[in-house]
C-alpha cells in the first residue's frame, strides 16, 4: 500500500527543524515523505534541500491555510494513503504498521487517527484529536480523552481500536481516492474544523472513521496558532456553525442552529465576564461571517447525516458544565 506523508509548512523551519527528523527515522522505509509548503518567506525550502535531500517537496503558490494547502499539494501527490501530519508532531517508532494494516483489512474504513499525546506532558492526552472525535447534538466537537478544555491522563483506556465520528487534522490518514472522490477539504473553512467537516461528508457517503490506540504521536499544539489567539477562537466558532449548516440532519436543523446561536452567545458573556472581551468580540465576528455565508453553505447540503454516531441525546456543555462530567467515561 503505497503511503504518503505530507507536512503542510508554513515559515516553519524551526519546526521542521525539530520534528522531521523522527519522522524520516521512523516512517522512511514505509512512506514516502513530502512537505508541502504554502509559499514561506523563510529559509524553510532551502533547508530541506540542504539536509533533507530524500524529502520531496510540493510548493504551493500561496498560503491557503490549511484546506486550501492540502488540496492544491495533493493534486500532484500519487498514493493510496495520505498521512496529513503537522509540523509539530513527533511520531514513534512503528506508529504506521498499525494503522496500515487497518486499511489493507477494512475496505469500508477511509480515515484514520493514531493516539495523539500532548508532546509537553507525555502522560496526557492532546487537545487536537486525543483518542479520537465526536460531535454532540448541537455540533460541539469533543474527543475521548478531551472534553472542551479538560484533559484526561493517559492510563492506557483508550488503547483500543475504534469507529469514531472525526480524525484530527493534526495527524489524519485517509484513502486517496475517498480524499478527491468528496472534493477534499473544504477551503471557505481556511483553518479549524474542516476536518470535521471532511469526516462528516465521507460517513455520508458510507465511509468508516477509525482510532488506532496502538499507534501514538506527540502534538505540540498551538505551535502555528496559539489557544489565546482571538483569530483562532473566529474560526472555531464560525467553522463550527458552518458544519452545522452543512450537515446537520433536517429535523433537527432549526433547533441545532437557533440554539447554538444562544449557546454562542453565551460563551461571548462568558469570556466578557474573564476580562476577555477580544475572544467575546471574536465570537461576534465570526456570527457575522456566519450570516453572510448562510445561504451559500445551505447550497452546499447534499446527503445528510445518517450515522447513529452523531448522538441526539447527548449535549456535551449540559453535562460538562451543568452535571460536572468531566471525562468521556462519564458522559451518558
Amino acid at each position: 500500500m503505497k503511503t504518503a506523508i505530507v507536512i503542510l509548512n508554513w515559515n516553519g523551519k524551526k519546526l521542521l527543524e525539530q520534528f522531521l527528523p523522527s519522522v524520516i527515522t521512523h516512517s522512511s522505509e514505509e512512506a514516502t515523505i513530502y512537505v508541502a509548503d504554502n509559499a514561506s518567506t523563510d529559509n524553510s525550502i532551502q533547508f530541506i534541500k540542504e539536509f533533507y535531500p530524500t524529502v520531496r517537496i510540493v510548493e504551493n503558490a500561496a498560503n491557503g491555510g490549511y484546506a486550501k494547502g492540502y488540496n492544491d499539494a495533493l493534486k500532484h501527490i500519487d498514493a493510496d494513503v495520505y498521512c496529513l501530519l503537522n509540523s509539530d508532531i513527533e511520531v514513534t517508532k512503528h506508529w504506521l504498521q498499525p494503522i496500515i494494516k487497518i486499511f489493507k483489512n477494512n475496505s469500508s474504513t477511509a480515515i484514520v487517527q493514531p493516539k495523539i499525546l500532548d508532546y509537553k506532558n507525555k502522560s496526557a492526552f492532546e487537545y487536537a484529536g486525543a483518542g479520537g472525535g465526536f460531535v454532540d447534538l448541537y455540533g460541539y466537537p469533543y474527543c475521548r480523552g478531551r472534553v472542551f478544555n479538560h484533559l484526561e491522563t493517559d492510563n492506557k483506556q483508550f488503547n483500543d481500536v475504534t469507529d469514531i465520528f472525526w480524525a484530527s487534522g493534526a495527524c489524519l490518514f485517509i484513502r486517496s481516492k475517498v480524499y478527491h472522490q468528496l472534493g477534499g477539504f473544504d477551503e471557505d473553512y481556511f483553518a479549524h474544523q474542516e476536518e470535521v467537516d471532511l469526516c462528516w461528508r465521507a460517513q455520508n457517503e458510507g465511509y468508516k472513521a477509525q482510532y488506532v490506540g496502538t499507534s501514538t504521536v506527540y502534538h505540540v499544539g498551538g505551535a502555528t496558532l496559539q489557544e489565546t489567539n482571538p483569530h483562532k477562537t473566529f474560526l472555531n466558532f464560525r467553522n463550527s456553525l458552518l458544519n452545522v449548516v452543512k450537515n446537520v440532519p433536517k429535523k433537527w436543523f432549526l433547533f441545532v442552529v437557533f440554539s447554538r446561536l444562544v449557546l454562542d452567545g453565551v460563551a461571548g458573556i462568558k469570556f466578557a465576564l474573564e476580562l476577555r472581551p477580544i475572544h467575546t468580540w471574536a465570537i461576534i465576528k465570526a456570527h457575522f461571517s456566519f450570516y453572510k455565508n448562510f445561504y451559500r453553505f445551505l447550497k452546499k447540503r447534499k446527503k445528510l447525516q445518517k450515522k447513529s454516531d452523531y448522538n441526539l441525546h447527548t449535549s456535551i456543555v449540559w453535562q460538562y458544565f451543568v452535571l460536572g462530567r468531566k471525562k468521556f467515561n462519564e458522559l451518558k
